[in-house]
């Protein structure tokens, strides 16, 4: 039993398969592709022209062909030598497969060959981790790669014959159709294989509506569309397979999963863990808190919440349970925590880079909205460990088994450079593919830097060459981004001669290939769902949802807010939270914006119970993720995790009512009269948070009677419903509540928590 528990804690809980590339050759041959797949987006990223010449007319490509040529000449060295060259050959086939791909568009690849080569290279990743990880036999395992292989081909089909597809656009050949008939086959099986069935049900329901929804009944029927055609809408072009999120996928969220990649192992999670600690450590339920802050401060960096669980959660699910929480709460905490880091800027989820794609605004906009909602999702969660630690009697850790904040700052300062770069660049309005391409190179420097720091003796010295070598990026963005890669190949270059630098090195290489590991889930899920948003472009079947939302609405726009919710949670409950608000959003969005809820507004909406349904019964990711952690029942996990949960469930709404809670100015008012209006809804919303928080845990500063919890319940209500005199009386009837339950305590002569 225990052992099969942990294999199960060696598994991603997104995709199922173990955190490692497979033994022997093909392991090795995966790894050194997984590589050669983020160098590709990397390259692709940074959009930089390969035939420019640097000097002496030497192009980049020039540099990388006599690089190749070089490590074969070694490699041939080293045979004759008898050392070991298959790991070698490996690299420089996977290394020459990246550079063959960018020589064909020397001056950059278009954005549809891009999108193509991206999903071959997840066919190629993902059925090569299947292979190797999941066939019992030779046989199988070849046929498990021989998928793979034929998905990259398929991906390499449209970069081949770009230039002739463009020009006939619309009009399949024979070979086209097969072609666009395997794709879908294929990436409906890679992603059955790794994510489960349900989205493949899902997508697969909405194909069948395109080639069969001529027979249903009016109004759902359509005037129908043949074979050809359906295959030419989702296989080629930019409508279906190839369209918005897989472009996002392809850019900003792989890079921003590198990004948090490199981060992590530069060491940034044990920062984040120790700052908390030192923080909340000693506070009452301490390592709560610390779950909650430092998941928090992951999400930061990291948009995943299931990739939270597993990293943060190896430490404070223990860590609460050994301090008395129970395993069913300690593990939902986290779930609860962790999920938040998809809604809390600057990196958030990948929702967020495809929702500023899909409404067309600048990515900054969209990082606006969320903060003051990423905070009270927090804040509740903060006041949900708190009720209950008070609750159980349990207190903190004592002061001196905690680590110091100032020391570990004084240590790994650095590390912050890279985050606030980024926070920079996207409030300064730069795009998010360039900010993230940049904030990705600097933490690829200042790893390579801290080895070479490390040769300095003293503190301050090493200090002084972090703060130069900051200001030397600094320089160079402003020269251009190129400058910015010739710093990163210096670092390089630099780290082969000094003492662990090949260390550090190995290191970076390995964070390449766990980036495209762990970019694997979303970018099927962008694929697939690609599918459901060609139908919906091909035949207007989202429009029949929609209008039965705005009737709803125009009787009670509460009643149609449900509706969203109650879908966003049905659909979160068996597809991830990507295809999850790509389809709700595409359903109810343009009906909650008809319906007088701004744009932004009725997205974040929409993400937000998404992110939810990770958290709700009977199929939460996040909770399952947790669940071999904790040695507790999924379930279990679920229900405390909607419970911590509850309070941030009103935050939406609030927001819908009165859109500055998200920073959207619709009253046309400005300057200070809209930063007090904000204010006044983060101080209503707080309220709300805490009075629902209080109501639902039955503790406050002590139990809470039957009356006061719904009195505060009634009051948290009140300040949800914009109407007037309801802010009023929430207020009232909150500072009844607590004000009777304080005073109870007092006259009983209880000592105030």
């Amino acid at each position: 039993m225990n052992e099969r528990v942990d294999q199960a804690e060696l598994q991603n809980p997104e995709h199922g398969l173990p955190e490692n590339f497979g033994a022997g050759w093909p392991g090795r041959l995966l790894f050194w592709l997984a590589v050669a797949f983020s160098t590709f987006q990397i390259v692709t990223a940074f959009g930089v022209p390969l035939d420019r010449p640097i000097a002496l007319g030497v192009t980049p490509l020039v540099l990388a062909w006599a690089a190749l040529a070089a490590g074969a000449l070694y490699l041939g060295w080293a045979a004759v030598r008898r050392r070991p060259v298959l790991d070698g050959l490996f690299a420089v086939a996977a290394m020459a497969l990246t550079v063959g791909l960018v020589t064909k568009f020397p001056g950059g690849l278009p954005s549809q060959a891009v999108r193509t080569r991206h999903v071959g290279f997840l066919c190629l990743v993902g059925g090569g981790l299947l292979a190797n990880h999941r066939s019992r036999t030779g046989v199988t395992r070849g046929l498990g790669w021989a998928l793979a292989v034929a998905g990259f081909l398929i991906g390499a089909y449209q970069w081949a014959f770009y230039d002739d597809l463009v020009s006939r656009a619309g009009e399949l050949t024979d070979a086209d159709l097969y072609v666009g008939l395997a794709l879908i086959a294929l990436l409906f099986y890679f992603v059955a294989r790794i994510m489960g069935p349900a989205l493949v049900i899902v997508a697969g329901t909405f194909l069948a509506y395109c080639l069969l929804g001529q027979y249903l009944p009016a109004p759902l029927n359509h005037r129908g569309y043949g074979l050809e055609q359906v295959v030419e809408h989702m296989a080629f072009g930019t409508e279906g397979i190839y369209g918005t999120p897989v472009y996002v996928s392809s850019t900003y969220i792989f890079l921003f999963v590198l990004f948090g990649a490199f981060l992590e192992r530069a060491g940034m999670i044990a920062l984040f863990t120790d700052i908390a600690m030192s923080l909340f450590g000693s506070a009452r339920g301490g390592p709560a808190k610390v779950a909650v802050f430092s998941s928090a401060l992951m999400g930061t960096i990291s948009g995943s919440g299931v990739a939270n669980v597993v990293a943060v959660g190896q430490f404070t699910i223990p860590l609460m349970k050994r301090f008395g929480y129970k395993p069913a709460f300690a593990g939902g905490v986290e779930a609860t925590a962790s999920m938040g880091g998809q809604i809390m800027p600057p990196v958030m989820g990948a929702v967020a880079f495809i929702m500023a794609e899909t409404i067309d605004v600048p990515y900054v906009e969209i990082v606006k909205a969320a903060i003051i909602p990423a905070l009270l999702y927090y804040l509740s969660a903060f006041l949900a460990v708190h009720f209950e630690a008070g609750r159980r009697g349990l207190v903190g850790l004592p002061r001196g088994e905690l680590p110091s904040a100032k020391a570990a700052l004084r240590e790994r300062w650095f590390l912050i450079l890279p985050l606030a770069v980024l926070v920079y660049l996207l409030f300064a309005g730069y795009t998010p593919l360039f900010a993230g391409s940049v904030g990705l190179a600097l933490t690829v420097t200042l790893i390579l830097g801290g080895t070479i720091a490390l040769g300095f003796g003293r503190e301050a010295v090493r200090s002084i060459f972090y703060v130069a070598l900051g200001l030397i990026a600094a320089a160079a963005l402003w020269v251009g981004v190129m400058l910015v890669l010739a710093l990163v190949l210096v670092m390089v270059a630099a780290s082969l001669f000094t003492h662990g630098g090949r260390e550090t090195l190995v290191a970076c290489r390995n964070a390449l290939a766990d980036g495209a590991r762990q970019a694997l889930p979303v970018g099927l899920a962008c694929a697939v769902v690609g599918i459901v948003i060609g139908t919906m472009t091909l035949t207007g079947v989202g429009t029949i949802f929609g209008n039965y939302v705005v009737s709803v609405g125009q009787n009670s726009l509460v009643a149609s807010l449900v509706l969203t919710m109650v879908v966003s949670l049905i659909l979160g409950m068996g597809i991830p939270t990507i295809p999850n608000y790509i389809i709700t959003s595409s359903l109810a969005a343009p009906s909650l914006l008809t319906l007088g809820v701004p744009l932004i507004v009725s997205h974040m909406f929409v993400f937000y119970f998404g992110i939810m349904a990770d958290l709700t019964p009977p199929v939460a990711l996040a909770c399952f993720a947790a669940a071999p952690i904790a040695r507790e029942s999924g379930f279990k996990i679920s229900l405390e995790a909607i419970r911590i949960a509850l309070p941030g469930f009103v935050v939406p709404y609030m927001a819908v009512y009165d859109p500055a809670l998200m920073a959207q100015n619709t009253t046309g008012i400005g300057g200070p009269a809209f930063a007090a209006a904000v204010a006044y809804m983060c101080v209503k919303a707080a309220a709300a948070v805490f009075l629902w928080g209080a109501a639902t845990s039955g503790f406050l500063r002590g139990p809470m009677w039957a009356w006061e919890r719904v009195t505060a319940c009634l009051g948290a209500l009140l300040l949800v419903v914009a109407l007037p005199l309801t802010d009023q009386a929430g207020f009232l009837l909150g500072a009844i509540a607590v004000g009777a339950h304080v005073w109870r305590l007092r006259r009983a002569g209880m000592r105030l928590a």
